[in-house]
Parts: C-alpha cells; structure tokens; sequence
C-alpha cells in the first residue's frame, strides 16, 4: 500500500478557478479549419501539423501539464463527407497522441448516440440515459459534436485528483480499499473463451502519482456473473463516496456542446458525466457525438507531485 498523500498538481482544480471559458475554450480559426478540410480530403499530415504546431502544443500542455481539459470549438463538420470528417478528426487526434482501438470489433472512432434499441449492457453511451462519473480506459479522450440533443445531455467534468484528495480528507481507510483489486464485468467486450469479469484496483499509483480508472457501474455489474469474487461493504462504500464527491456541483464544470465542439479530457486525472437527454423525433436530427481514444508517450498525471513532508490530512 502506497503512503496515502494528497496529489499537489495543477490537475487538482475547483471550477472557481476558472472564472471565464477563455481559460480552457478555444475557437478554431478559418486557417485551422480549411488545414482540416484539406486534410480530410487526402491532405498530407505535414501541413496539419505546420497549421496546428504552436497551437497544439499549448493544448497538449494544458492536457498533460495543466488541469487536464479543454474544448476547441468550430471543427468543420458541415465541409466534408463523413469519410473525411473522420479522417479529419483523427488527424486532428494525432495532434496529441496516437489513436487506439475501442473495442473487440477495433474501431477508432466511436459513435455516441441513442441507437433506440435495447442497450447492449455496459454500453449506456447507445442510450439517452445519464451516465455517472467516470474515466474511459485510455491516456485521453475526444468527443466531436455532430449534434447536439434537443433538450438536455449536458457534459460534466471534475479534476479526479481533487476527488482524490477530499476522499482522502474524509475516509482514508476507503482510500486505501480503493487500491485494492475490484471485479468489473466485460460485458459487451467479452471474447469466447475468456472469463466475464477481470480485477482491477480503482486507483494505482503511477511514479508515486494517483491514476483513477472508474466505471462504477461495471464494478457493480460484475455482480451479475456468480464466479465473480463479491463485493464488500467496505468496496461498495468507497465507489458510493467517489461518486458523491464527484456529483457534488461545487467540484463540476459544465460544458454545452454545440456543432463542431470537440471536448479533449485527460483520462488519468478527469472525470466525467454525462444528463440524460431528451431528442428530436427527426432522425437528422438526433444527438450525435464522435469519440476518440488516444494514448500519449507519458502518461503520468499532469506532472504531479506528492509532497515531500509528512503532510496530515484532516
């Protein structure tokens, strides 16, 4: 068991400390958007990365350096065909790191949006339904708005780090159960032969920094398999505490999406959530969200640092 401390870093964050949008919302110039149209279109990755290059990487700093989000609005997803908007958008994800697969079918892109069907268990981003807090299983994600809902489906973001840090200033004891392997189930991603559920800890330490992979509702339902090891009071209490901290308003920001809005996260210090929605009755219409996996060279919390004294947490 790791020396229990509270993570120093700027990715522990309170939306107070960003008083004005600007701080993590950018607007995508015409110069940026025709570099991704050309780019769709068959464009060389070398005039991307011309176009981007400073820009990026101060938006990689802010991900990986700083308090691990940003929105970059205006992507161009009326100008080009399908096809070359997902070309596009993947050219747009290099810019911070490689793009991974998301599934046993090894898509890179993902599509979010309320298929009307029954809901492959595990997979709640095929509904309209809420979505509580948590972390996808890579360094980070992207989430391109296609279209947004009618009514409702609002994103919700906290620093996992300042979740951390005031779980540790309640309960230290289910901080550390959080370090203790849980079963999750696979559901949707099982392969034949392969047990339904596997364990892993909530929470590991990586160089001495706190990294939270959280899906509560896959720990929950690993329940569902008998041969799966049960959950304790005490681990049902730890995942019950880190989703109340991390609903509670005065630790979120909210993000409206709108057309061509692309939301970028750190998947190893965020958090996020997202309300359940409400959509058109026309199809064309409909919610409709693109999401991207990347994983980075480093993948560490945002620089973070534990403290070098015995700090005391109260």
């Amino acid at each position: 068991m790791p020396v229990l401390l509270p993570v120093e870093s700027p990715s522990v964050w309170m939306p107070n400390e960003f008083p004005d949008d600007a701080m993590w919302s950018f607007e995508l110039s015409d110069q940026d958007r025709q570099a991704l149209v050309d780019y769709g279109r068959g464009g060389p990755s070398a005039d991307l990365g011309h176009q981007f290059g400073a820009a990026a990487t101060r938006w990689s700093a802010l991900l990986n350096e700083g308090p691990g989000f940003l929105r970059l609005r205006g992507f161009p997803v009326d100008s080009v065909s399908d096809h070359e908007l997902e070309r596009a958008y993947i050219g747009l994800g290099k810019l911070f790191g490689e793009p991974v697969r998301q599934d046993r079918d090894d898509n890179l892109i993902t599509h979010i949006r309320d298929e009307r069907t029954q809901a492959v268990v595990g997979r709640r981003y095929q509904t309209n339904l809420h979505q509580d807090f948590h972390s996808d299983s890579s360094d980070l994600v992207g989430l391109l708005c296609l279209r947004p809902a009618k009514r409702g489906g609002k994103s919700k973001i906290v620093s996992a780090h300042a979740v951390y840090n005031e779980m540790l200033r309640r309960d230290r004891h289910l901080v550390e159960v959080m370090y203790t392997p849980m079963p999750w189930s696979r559901n949707a991603e099982r392969r034949p032969g392969v047990s339904p559920y596997f364990e892993l800890a909530p929470i590991t330490d990586i160089a001495g920094v706190p990294r939270i992979f959280f899906i509560a509702w896959y720990i929950r339902q690993s329940q569902a398999h008998a041969e799966a090891p049960r959950l304790t009071n005490d681990q049902q209490a730890a995942l019950v505490l880190m989703e109340s901290i991390a609903n509670d308003p005065a630790f979120q920001i909210e993000m409206e999406f709108q057309p061509g809005d692309v939301q970028l996260l750190n998947n190893t210090t965020m958090l996020h959530a997202r309300e359940a929605y409400v959509d058109h009755a026309d199809p064309r219409l409909r919610r409709h969200l693109l999401r991207l996996w990347l994983s980075i060279e480093t993948p560490l919390a945002n620089g973070a640092s534990l403290p070098t004294t015995n700090t005391t947490v109260r």
